[in-house]
């Protein structure tokens, strides 16, 4: 039974005001654009071609596809961040509701998701860094731009700018959420205008013929982009992870979720449109910045340089917000006593778990510098299919437990929704490759072992069950 013993949504609600909370400072159009920031990045100025490849010009129907998965899991979400508004998301969604050996594997498993995502990411970044700072004749030392390994036939020894970026981005994050915000408001707002540029340029020089066949691979092309597309919408879900510094949760909160969402649907759907329409599919094989190749192929290189500076701020503001989210999951953890207790530790100026900032910045900073990441796409990708599905069981199990809670906001069509969102995820993860679930289910393996040698032991619900 201890396996299942659960925290007292009450008593998380009461501790919201107790001086290890964290500070309250964001609204709803900060939550958007923490979503947003999140959202948009790698997926559109990267996977956009790899999409193209397997589906054809039928990639805007697969992006369609991910983004009904993600809005089922979005409105799950939007009802358990109103209503039980305290960090830790997911995890500390589940531990009110499945319990604690659940809590355990949702909260190793986003530990994992969160933490490689901004590795990979900020390997991304180095090479839009690169690419842009080549224009302006600068280059790099050749043994300082990539992991060991990675260029076959050249000797590269560490990646010093994808290193960089994420010591720049912890130390950011280490001063304040509140700062943080501002930054990512600003960028967000440069990234958007030029994805809009894209779309407004690009248009005029669409050939609808670039579109037919419409789906030449046919459903199984569109479904299997699809499964690779979701990584384009990672990153809603950390909004939820800044419940416990949110002004006015129980409206922000779903205010954010739901709008940072529709807003990267739309324009992920605009962009695929256009890119199909200027260049046929075929010729986005093997091109990793698929946006700018389009644009240097009908000739409006300054848009394309545009592009290379949005797709630099783009991927910053993604490994931003995702190492946000990982650094208030460990938080909440290690405040459960599942972790040890510093890294649940609240500087007394900048009111963030420093601790915690600069153990997970440094770590995956230098994973980001030493590895090569080429899986890591698709194993972020099945760690958060899960965790959507966890949520979305969560909502139908809270439903029947607290049908009294007060809600701010219900998810509709219970529970029909919750169950279309399970059998989304699920449809989803099965269309990702064997290796992909092996590396998933040893990372779990880990942390069960871990779990059962120390956070058991160890959890303050265990030693004193009126923590929960």
């Amino acid at each position: 039974m201890s396996l299942i013993r659960k925290k007292n949504i009450s008593n998380m609600l009461a501790r919201r005001n107790t001086g290890d909370s964290l500070s309250r400072v964001l609204g709803p159009l900060d939550l958007t654009l923490l979503g947003i920031g999140a959202i948009i990045g790698t997926g559109i100025f990267v996977l956009t071609g790899t999409g193209a490849v397997i589906a054809g010009p039928a990639l805007t129907m697969s992006f369609v596809i991910a983004a009904i998965a993600c809005c089922f899991a979005a409105l799950a979400y939007a009802e358990f961040s109103s209503t039980i508004p305290v960090a830790g998301s997911i995890y500390t969604y589940s531990y009110a509701t499945l319990g604690e050996l659940a809590a355990w594997i949702i909260g190793w498993d986003l530990m994992l998701e969160y933490g490689l995502a901004t590795s990979a990411v900020s390997v991304g970044w180095s090479g839009y860094l690169q690419s842009l700072l080549s224009g302006f004749g600068i280059t790099l030392p050749h043994a300082l731009t990539a992991a060991p390994g990675t260029v076959p036939g050249c000797a590269t020894w560490f990646n010093l700018p994808a290193f960089l970026v994420m010591m720049a981005v912890t130390l950011l994050l280490s001063i304040g959420v509140r700062e943080s915000a501002r930054v990512n408001n600003v960028m967000v707002s440069i990234k958007v205008a030029v994805v809009l540029l894209v779309i407004t340029v690009g248009v005029f020089h669409v050939r609808p013929a670039h579109w037919h066949p419409f789906m030449p691979m046919g459903w199984a092309g569109v479904f299997g982009a699809a499964a690779v597309m979701f990584f384009a919408f990672i990153g809603f879900d950390s909004v939820s992870s800044a419940a416990e510094e949110v002004k006015n949760p129980e409206r922000d909160l779903p205010i954010g979720i739901i709008a940072s969402l529709a807003v990267c649907a739309t324009l992920y759907m605009a962009v695929a449109a256009v890119v199909t329409g200027i260049v046929p599919y075929s010729e986005f094989a093997n091109v990793s910045h698929p946006v700018s190749y389009v644009l240097k192929r009908i000739g409006v290189d300054w848009v394309a340089g545009l592009v290379d500076l949005g797709a630099v701020l783009g991927m910053l503001t993604v490994i931003l917000v995702m190492m946000y989210g990982q650094t208030r999951i460990i938080f909440a953890m290690s405040r459960d006593g599942l972790l040890p207790a510093p890294l649940s530790r609240v500087h007394p100026r900048f009111q963030t778990p420093l601790i915690t900032t600069w153990l997970v910045g440094i770590f995956f900073a230098l994973i980001g510098a030493l590895v090569p990441l080429d899986l890591l796409a698709e194993l972020t990708n099945i760690g958060t299919l899960a965790a959507f599905s966890m949520v979305s069981i969560a909502v139908l199990i809270l439903r029947r437990t607290h049908p009294a809670l007060p809600r701010a906001f219900r998810c509709p069509g219970v529970p029909l929704v919750p169950i279309c969102a399970v059998a989304s995820c699920f449809f989803l993860m099965a269309h990702l490759r064997t290796i992909t679930w092996v590396s998933f289910m040893t990372w779990l393996a880990l942390g069960l072992t871990v779990y059962f040698s120390y956070s058991r032991q160890h959890s303050k619900l265990a030693l004193n069950p009126e923590h929960g």
